[in-house]
């Protein structure tokens, strides 16, 4: 198993990134917060888990150790593969999955597209305790800042790679950064959409 990464970042993308290790350009897939925190030509450490499939070999990269147990953690659940665990780590923290299923909230784990109210149910109890208590993993660093509103194309994109329609992406982009209290970086974004799409339709 590769367990980390460290490397110069050659590229960033929507949904991952390249890290050249020793010469070689690996490709790692992550959520949107943790691409958000990689600068291109800057040395960077993702920890990694690797998965291995009859046809394929994928590396997911996370930004911290907590985050990766929490991710291979979400797969033992039945009908959870890395896609979904992936996607969970977008619209939640490890913390916030850990709250929501220590409180059995299923509204929140039904935020993330792909699951409805049997798979946040299946999820609370085949987990259990095995996530651990909140505050048990590191806490995430604080993100890079967007800067403009003009940026919000970047959490539109990652949106539609999360499953929403272009259109419905644009919507919530735009009631979230149409707010009082609209959210300064791209991670903080993402997740206020998400939370504004949590009861909407991915058409």
């Amino acid at each position: 198993m590769i367990a980390s990464v460290t490397g110069t970042v050659e590229a960033v993308g929507l949904d991952h990134a390249v890290v050249t290790v020793g010469g070689v350009g690996m490709l790692v897939q992550a959520t949107p917060t943790t691409l958000a925190g990689l600068r291109t030509g800057r040395e960077a450490r993702l920890a990694t888990s690797l998965v291995v499939r009859e046809d394929s070999l994928t590396l997911f990269g996370f930004a911290d150790d907590d985050e990766r147990r929490v991710f291979e953690t979400l797969q033992t659940v039945s009908g959870v593969g890395p896609r979904l665990a992936l996607a969970m780590l977008a619209v939640h923290t490890p913390d916030g999955l850990r709250r929501a299923v220590a409180g059995e909230d299923l509204a929140a784990l039904q935020r993330v597209p792909g699951i409805g109210r049997k798979g946040a149910q299946r999820i609370v109890l085949e987990i259990g305790e095995k996530l651990g208590a909140p505050g048990d993993g590191a806490e995430p660093g604080t993100p890079p800042a967007v800067g403009q509103p003009a940026e919000a194309p970047e959490v539109v994109d990652a949106l539609v790679q999360l499953g929403w329609s272009e259109k419905v992406a644009a919507g919530a982009v735009a009631a979230v950064l149409g707010g009082p209290d609209a959210p300064a970086d791209v991670p903080a974004v993402l997740r206020a959409a998400l939370q504004h799409l949590g009861g909407h339709a991915r058409v």
